[in-house]
């Protein structure tokens, strides 16, 4: 049987409210904790190798669960896995904020990426439930896409003013309590609904979670373990691609990558993220190692990008998918990105934060604004209702390994040489080739699509 929604029971503000929450937890849990770091560091004496799994810990499991996410959501219930995968964030996050150790703090992330790999899927997926086709769904797309885009940094943004003035602790605390107000606004505002019935595929999701989870630790690693990882990862993958082909109830429908908007909508979500999340890496090692800038100052600087995202995909880009299709501004979107993250080549020693640093900041976050919306639109066009959880978790997916694998592929075009400005600057053409190319390779997919030659 298929979720349904009983519409007069609830109302589809708070409904949007309690999505859009869920989601900033869920993208500012990437990175709340960036500007934390030194003092979490100081607190528990970590070297810099332990401290980085403060971050990994969360993007791993986040990752790595999004597919099985999707499936639970599909199978028993929207609502019921959205509400389990808050709760489990909201815990494992207050878990977080009084850990006495490493081990406590370490275990409070990876549970929090399972939390959110629960209740984004199911998210997205409600979203459609409450909102009909048309302009109401489109404007409530829009407002969503809105908010995740700007969570990631703005959720660093947040985390160096509450470090700053309340401590490290007071970040998760904020994670809690905000937790704790989705949750409390669920049952008035999301339908109910039931799932669709079936199996979990045991093998498929086992192999299909641990084939995730190894590329992200295989992204996020170096030397023999990178490698090591990354050799395991594809061989779990493979299985889980050849396990899907032969099950009835398959955790990841193969027959989803047919459809011509899910490709794109994949190709646009990894672009994105890796361009976004690869400048948020460079900019404060730039704006604090050369421009000398502080912890604070630095995350106040990156606020028009954040502010370039939410207002464009907030005001702008509903109204524009009245009028072109989601593709169009895909294309668009990401000339932009690239457009904006290559503008930071041109950024010196001593730039001038005005003429170097803000343009490309504002460029890429307007680029950003149209491409969010637009991809998680098209991610789930031409897909069956009862399956829009797990199409909006290959979406989810293709972000988080842009994120991951995407920054490293920025970290080694760096790293192929020894000036560290001239390697940021490498990095920065890295991601804008690779978002125009993939803007160009949508666009001509979309061509052959109009004239009958793919589907």
């Amino acid at each position: 049987m298929t979720s349904t929604a009983v519409m007069p029971r609830h109302r589809p503000s708070l409904a949007l409210g309690a999505l859009a929450g869920a989601l900033a937890l869920d993208v500012s849990g990437l990175g709340v904790l960036n500007a934390a770091l030194p003092s979490v560091g100081a607190r528990f004496a970590l070297d810099e190798a332990t401290l980085q799994w403060v971050m990994i810990a969360y993007a791993v499991t986040f990752a790595g669960f999004l597919l099985v996410g999707g499936r639970l959501a599909d199978v028993f219930g929207r609502r019921r896995v959205f509400e389990c995968g808050v709760a489990l964030f909201t815990v494992a996050a207050l878990a977080g904020a009084v850990a006495p150790d490493t081990g406590v703090l370490l275990g409070a992330r990876a549970v929090q990426g399972i939390g959110a790999a629960l209740s984004g899927p199911a998210a997205l997926a409600l979203l459609t439930e409450v909102f009909p086709a048309g302009p109401a769904r489109n404007r409530a797309l829009s407002v969503y896409a809105a908010v995740g885009a700007a969570s990631f940094s703005g959720g660093v943004l947040l985390g160096g003013v509450l470090t700053q003035f309340l401590g490290w602790r007071s970040v998760l605390w904020f994670s809690v309590i905000l937790g704790l107000a989705v949750l409390s606004v669920t049952r008035a505002g999301l339908p109910g609904g039931v799932g669709r019935g079936g199996r979990l595929d045991l093998p498929g999701a086992i192999s299909g979670t641990l084939g995730l989870t190894l590329v992200v630790v295989g992204a996020s690693s170096a030397g023999t373990l990178a490698w090591s990882a990354l050799c395991v990862a594809v061989a779990f993958l493979v299985f889980f691609v050849v396990r899907e082909h032969r099950t009835a109830d398959p955790v990841l429908p193969l027959g989803l990558f047919r459809i011509a908007s899910v490709r794109a909508a994949g190709l646009a979500a990894f672009l994105q993220y890796m361009a976004s999340v690869g400048m948020l890496f460079f900019a404060p090692l730039y704006l604090q190692e050369m421009l000398k800038y502080s912890p604070l100052q630095s995350g106040l600087a990156l606020v028009p990008m954040s502010a370039g995202v939410f207002l464009t995909a907030n005001f702008v880009t509903g109204r524009l998918l009245a009028r072109y299709t989601p593709r169009t501004l895909m294309v668009v979107g990401l000339v932009l990105i690239g457009g904006g993250t290559a503008l930071w080549m041109t950024t010196p020693h001593d730039g001038n934060y005005l003429l170097h640093v803000l343009p490309g900041l504002v460029i890429s976050g307007i680029g950003q604004g149209l491409n969010f919306p637009s991809m998680t639109s098209s991610g789930l066009t031409g897909v069956e209702p009862d399956r829009h959880a797990v199409a909006a978790a290959v979406n989810v997916v293709a972000q988080q390994i842009g994120a991951s694998v995407g920054v490293a592929v920025m970290v080694l075009a760096a790293a192929t040489v020894s000036d560290q400005l001239t390697g940021y600057h490498l990095a920065y053409l890295t991601a804008g080739i690779a978002c125009v190319l993939g803007a160009v390779f949508i666009a001509l997919a979309g061509r052959r699509d109009q004239h009958g030659v793919t589907t």
